[in-house]
């Protein structure tokens, strides 16, 4: 069984904190609208479409999953434009809740997702205490990389995942 590739959208693969006017090299502007969505206008969403190929080619060692607020509508909305066929995701069972000791929110639902398996996660909001709970939580592998969401995903970081895997 593969390790399971957790990915959430906003800050890996849409590098939302970068400067307001400057879209990054390589990426191109969407303008969404997911049902969460409620501002006047469409949401601004910056996507490498780069990232879809090194993700398809993750694939071969990994399971990928959508571990994002996006859930099931990344498959609608930001799949797409990467190329990326219909991926699994985490339907978190309450958002942006309170978490166990100081970590993220998603982290405990991360390891109920991951059951056991190994796993890496991207997300930006990912801290040593992340790192530590799913040390004394989760007896399987696991790889948490904290994406700069000024840059997102990076060559070091896919080169990484695919070494991470690779030495399972």
């Amino acid at each position: 069984m593969k390790p399971l590739l957790l990915i959430d959208v906003d800050g890996p693969l849409n590098p939302y904190a970068a400067q307001a006017q400057r879209r990054p090299e390589g990426y191109r502007t969407h303008r969404m609208r997911p049902s969460g969505w409620f501002d006047g206008k469409p949401l601004r969403v910056w996507l490498n479409p780069g990232h879809g190929a090194e993700l398809r080619e993750l694939a071969a060692q990994y399971e990928l999953v959508w571990a994002t607020t996006w859930k099931n509508e990344a498959n609608e909305w930001i799949g797409p434009h990467l190329g990326l066929p219909e991926l699994p995701f985490i339907d978190w069972p309450k958002m942006h809740g309170a978490a166990p000791r100081g970590t993220f929110w998603k982290t405990q639902y991360i390891l109920e997702y991951a059951a056991g398996r190994p796993f890496a996660w991207v997300d930006d909001d990912i801290t040593s205490y992340d790192h530590e709970y799913v040390e004394q939580n989760h007896l399987a592998a696991a790889l948490l990389l904290n994406i700069d969401p000024r840059l997102g995903l990076l060559r070091p970081d896919f080169d990484a995942l695919a070494d991470w895997a690779a030495a399972l």
